[in-house]
């Protein structure tokens, strides 16, 4: 019974499954791969205009960040992790992170990915039963790279907006609506919408921007409430991987298919 209590207390403190994948640590040990891979393969092909190839958000928050007079742009996937790490250690989790806890983590990401590209076609299947025909092209510019600059654009979109939009934006929205009186019941679902829209919208701004459509917005906003529920419920690093995986199945694997 003693050892019965102790492996519950230890549960308690977030050494089961379900609770470890949510913790900074193991999202930030998940993801470092990702990051790595983006931010290698970024200088390696893009060579001297590797903005070129750059996601928006990281494009973006970079811009900023020379806005704000830093010299060092360079410094954001250092700032990322240091937000993690800092996270880590107010919230006062664990530091220990498992190997299958990162297996189940990737084995989470693809299913989601999964369930959202059945969204997507479930949408698709409406559009087209209820009001005809519907474009499907996308001129996001990393489309029209080899395989392996767009597998790079697209790990970088997983972690890049997964930081902006559901990372700080999130929070950030949630005291916004606090100050503006909105009750504490709704500052939840009012901060997951409005972040959804935003990342929706975003897709549409700046040089490199896709053309606007009534279906891709509809889409992109579905998809930014499903990271945000997926953020909230299953956590940074598991939203990044389906994020990044949805990415890869529809702009590498289904591309080179059809």
């Amino acid at each position: 019974m003693v050892q019965s209590g102790n492996r519950n207390a230890s549960k308690t403190r977030g050494d089961d499954y379900w609770t470890a994948a949510r913790s900074p640590l193991c999202c930030l040990i998940f993801l470092i791969p990702l990051l790595a891979a983006y931010e290698v393969g970024i200088i390696w092909l893009g060579g001297t205009n590797p903005e070129f190839l750059r996601n928006g958000a990281d494009y973006w928050m970079r811009v900023w960040l020379e806005q704000q007079g830093s010299p060092l742009p360079w410094l954001l996937p250092f700032l990322v992790v240091a937000t993690l790490l800092s996270w880590q250690v107010a919230g006062k989790f664990p530091y220990t992170c498992r190997l299958e806890t990162l297996v189940g983590m990737a084995a989470e990401s693809l299913l989601f990915a999964c369930v959202l590209l059945l969204l997507a076609q479930g949408q698709e299947w409406l559009f087209r039963t209820y009001f005809g025909p519907v474009d499907l092209a996308i001129t996001n510019r990393a489309l029209a790279y080899p395989s392996l600059a767009r597998i790079v654009s697209f790990l970088g979109a997983g972690i890049y907006e997964e930081v902006l939009f559901r990372l700080l934006a999130i929070p950030v929205a949630q005291v916004a609506f606090r100050v503006l009186l909105v009750p504490p019941r709704y500052t939840l679902s009012a901060s997951i919408l409005a972040t959804s829209l935003l990342f929706s919208l975003a897709h549409y701004l700046g040089p490199a921007a896709d053309t606007f459509s009534t279906y891709s917005f509809l889409f992109r906003s579905l998809a930014g409430v499903f990271f945000a529920l997926l953020f909230v419920i299953r956590g940074f690093g598991i939203t990044v991987g389906a994020h990044a995986g949805y990415d890869l199945l529809v702009g590498v694997l289904l591309k080179s298919a059809a």
